[in-house]
């Protein structure tokens, strides 16, 4: 990756930051300079992002909601324009993944995918569009799918990330002449705690292999930090760093406005069925 762009006097909004891909976005934008707002359900770790943030030099503040609320994010995005007067990107990276088979799902969990990973994208995209038009400087709308999106059968999780590349297409369309550019950045298999709703076994599996033998994976807890920084460098070929998919969304968002990078796939080096 080329030396990360000057976005001093930019304003950032990044949803989804208090844990992996959303916070390694929130602090590769903090230390190229941004005013960062990022959103999350857990205070304590968007606290300590803020705080490395502001050592590098970056502003940052973090808000406690949930993206689901449509006034509390509309809410964030209009904060973010009274307090710096701008903004310039917004990150949809909220998102959600309960796997299984559809005969045996639950039905909230469907409910839930679609909240997040759907409907909440409609809406920051909508408000931060306002903003963007308002402000009269353009801006990029950065919306985190999934290679989910790619395959006919990757379940409900899958129909929520080509719903995502969908709404971003059409989007594309239509911001044409706003000066506003529309990125769709598809991810592949991450090492995040993305991963805690995944099967146990797996896990437990995935664990054991980075030499982790006593780890008890159980359905929707977080994965301890030293089971994600024990796998990262064992599975390295078969899982990507958050820090790339950040180092991906900084490259997408410094070309100029007349250069319209629609999708960018980012994925380990060999495959990872999951």
């Amino acid at each position: 990756m080329p030396a990360a762009p000057d976005l001093s006097g930019r304003t950032a909004v990044v949803t989804g930051a208090s844990s992996g891909i959303g916070r390694a976005i929130a602090l590769a934008l903090g230390r190229a300079g941004a005013h960062v707002f990022l959103a999350g359900r857990s205070q304590a770790p968007m606290d300590e992002t803020r705080k490395e943030i502001r050592e590098a030099g970056g502003q940052a503040d973090a808000v406690v909601l949930d993206v689901r609320d449509v006034e509390a994010l509309r809410g964030l995005v209009e904060r973010a324009v009274q307090d710096t007067g701008r903004l310039d990107v917004m990150v949809n990276n909220a998102g959600l993944s309960y796997p299984g088979d559809i005969a045996d799902a639950d039905p909230e969990h469907w409910r839930e995918m679609l909240e997040v990973n759907v409907l909440s994208l409609l809406v920051g995209s909508q408000a931060a569009i306002r903003a963007m038009r308002a402000a009269g400087n353009g801006g990029h709308l950065v919306n985190i799918s999934s290679i989910a999106a790619h395959r006919r059968d990757s379940g409900v999780y899958g129909a929520t990330k080509h719903a995502v590349n969908c709404i971003s297409a059409s989007l594309r369309l239509e911001l044409e002449d706003d000066d506003i550019r529309v990125v769709t950045i598809m991810p592949g298999a991450i090492a995040t705690n993305f991963a805690r709703n995944f099967d146990p076994a797996f896990l437990k599996g995935l664990a054991a292999t980075a030499g982790v033998a006593d780890f008890e994976p159980q359905a929707g807890e977080k994965l301890p930090d030293e089971v994600l920084d024990r796998i990262q460098p064992i599975m390295e070929k078969l899982l990507s760093k958050p820090e790339d998919v950040a180092d991906t969304v900084l490259y997408a968002i410094s070309l100029p406005q007349t250069v319209n990078i629609e999708e960018l796939v980012v994925r380990p080096a060999k495959a990872l069925a999951l």
